[in-house]
């Protein structure tokens, strides 16, 4: 489960440090247990981010299942996704 203020707090670390390693492994430290990954936001397809942000799209990860899912629902995120926006998209 993900509190909707944690996912405030993720997105203004995002904006601040920008997409990086190093922001990576300080939202993991930060936010232990959740789980964290990145990828370009154009290899999602359709699914509809849980945040919009210029730069990023954030979406919510359901990992209770043996397969990882992406969920709209607060109560069954396990991890977040950080999708990087394209500039030329």
């Amino acid at each position: 489960m993900i509190e909707a203020i944690q996912i405030e707090q993720i997105a203004a670390i995002v904006r601040r440090a920008g997409l990086n390693a190093p922001m990576l492994a300080a939202l993991r430290e930060q936010f232990s247990p959740l789980h964290f990954s990145t990828c370009l936001d154009d290899e999602l397809g359709a699914d509809e981010p849980f945040l919009t942000d210029e730069h990023f799209n954030l979406y919510l990860v359901d990992g209770r299942a043996h397969c990882l899912t992406l969920t709209g629902d607060l109560a069954c995120a396990t991890g977040v996704l950080l999708a990087e926006v394209s500039a030329h998209a």
